[in-house]
């Protein structure tokens, strides 16, 4: 649980960064309103975590796995190099319409390629090598899709995986069957040579992994 301490000091980073703009803002509000589980968006700390990243790497291709309903697409679209792609997979077909609405609003449906169906059979239809990926889909396939993902990835790519804290459930003594896969999968690239990474502990936990 998130102690009252905590809430003040994630309020205060936000108060210290850079504004949300106004399309992720209505975006956020209307998750809220029309989702069945909206806490699964992004939000202002770690979009602006993604939008950063994507602009200081400056990819041309990008890869999603996990729409939901756009927010973190927006911001990692920020960073595309002119004539740049960002590829985001989505499985639940519903959310459609909401994101083609606010991709459209931020100006990007000419950058960004909305995939509906299940990630893991969509990233083989997919013949880029991505700069950039972001893997926030399917917890209980993430090794699957890392290691679908890292082979399209180039040497020096940047790969961010979501909720590998798993709600702060990972330090617990008892593991339930869920945050033992997290913590499993954790383990698993902590030990991978292919790669290099630092675990952040911003929102639910996000993995910051270099392809060597």
């Amino acid at each position: 649980m998130i102690d009252d301490s905590t809430d003040k000091l994630i309020q205060y980073c936000l108060d210290h960064s850079t504004d949300q703009t106004e399309v992720l803002y209505e975006l956020e509000r209307e998750t809220y309103l029309k989702t069945l589980a909206p806490q699964m968006l992004s939000g202002h700390l770690q979009g602006l975590l993604l939008m950063m990243i994507s602009k200081m790497i400056g990819p041309k291709q990008i890869l999603e796995l996990g729409t939901f309903t756009g927010y973190s697409a927006i911001c990692l679209a920020q960073g595309l190099v002119d004539g740049g792609t960002l590829h985001t997979i989505e499985v639940n077909e519903e959310m459609q319409p909401i994101i083609r609405k606010y991709i459209t609003k931020a100006g990007l449906q000419d950058k960004v390629k909305c995939y509906i169906g299940d990630g893991a059979e969509v990233i083989k239809t997919i013949d880029v090598i991505f700069d950039l990926a972001f893997i926030d889909a399917g917890k209980k396939d993430y090794e699957r899709h890392f290691e679908l993902v890292i082979d399209k990835v180039r040497s020096g790519g940047i790969i961010l995986v979501d909720n590998v804290l798993w709600s702060r459930k990972v330090i617990n003594d008892e593991l339930d069957t869920g945050t033992k896969t997290v913590d499993l999968f954790n383990k698993k690239i902590k030990n991978d040579p292919r790669v290099e990474l630092v675990v952040l502990p911003i929102r639910d936990g996000i993995t910051l992994i270099r392809k060597i």
